[in-house]
This record gives structure tokens, C-alpha cells and sequence, in this order.
């Protein structure tokens, strides 16, 4: 259970306790990702940013990409799951994801300190929902 350590909310280490209260919502609208140079512009934009050697990793909203000329190929629904997990929970990524992956849907993963959040390609958005959602009847 959700607790606090050193005066910082932690979240659920408990597989079994995430699993049976799982769900994900979806937000409205529809996500790229696209790869840009060190101070571009579009990660004032962004709603995540990895940085790696080959260039910036930048998560936009697809009208922003589009409005600034980003190139992109990808086009995602954003789910985040409303289970509050440990950044040291184990088990929970492997369940969501083997069962996506089972169902032939794509997932890219992004882990928050309170959620993770996943981008699914747009067209199975609604199938990665009910996908995700039985997990929780399935335990």
C-alpha cells in the first residue's frame, strides 16, 4: 500500500494488491514521438524528454508536432494506469506488458514517480484498455 518514507509518498510494492484494484485511463487527444536536436524549440512542448547520444527524445501532443513542423511517424493514445506502484515494484510491467504483447498490441512505457504511463498505438487504444482492465478480474 501507498505509504510515506522521509516525509515522500511511496507507492505499492504488493504485485497481487496492484493487480486487483489495475485500471488505466485514457487522456483525451493523440501523442507522437519525435527526435530532435539539443534545444529544439518543441520540448518547451513537450510531455516527456529522454535524452540520449543520438538526440533528444521529445513526446508531443500530435497538433504541437504538427504546428511546429516535427517529424514523426508513431501516432499514440497516452493511458496511464491509476495504480500507484513503487518505482521498485517488481512484476508489474512484465503483467501489463506479456499481456498486451499477447494480443499483438505495441507499448511504450514511461514510469512517473506516481504512474506509469503507456503509448499504445492509436488505433488499439480502446482493445489496450480492456486488455489492461483484465488483469484485474483475471487474478
Amino acid at each position: 500500500m501507498a505509504g510515506c518514507e522521509a516525509g515522500r509518498v511511496t507507492g505499492s510494492r504488493d504485485l497481487a494488491a496492484m493487480l486487483a484494484t489495475l485500471d488505466a485511463v485514457a487522456r483525451d487527444g493523440e501523442f507522437v514521438y519525435a527526435t530532435v536536436a539539443p534545444g529544439h524549440p518543441a520540448t518547451g512542448r513537450a510531455l516527456a524528454v529522454v535524452v540520449e547520444d543520438e538526440g533528444v527524445t521529445l513526446v508531443l501532443r500530435r497538433p504541437d508536432a504538427d504546428e511546429l513542423g516535427v517529424a514523426y511517424g508513431f501516432v499514440a493514445a497516452w493511458l496511464t494506469l491509476t495504480v500507484h506502484s513503487a518505482l521498485e515494484a517488481v512484476g508489474l510491467t512484465a503483467a501489463f506488458s506479456g499481456a498486451l504483447g499477447a494480443a499483438g498490441i505495441s507499448c511504450n512505457v514511461l514510469a512517473g514517480f506516481h504512474h506509469d504511463h503507456l503509448l499504445v498505438p492509436v488505433a488499439d487504444r480502446d482493445r489496450a484498455l480492456g486488455v489492461i482492465r483484465s488483469l484485474r478480474v483475471a487474478r
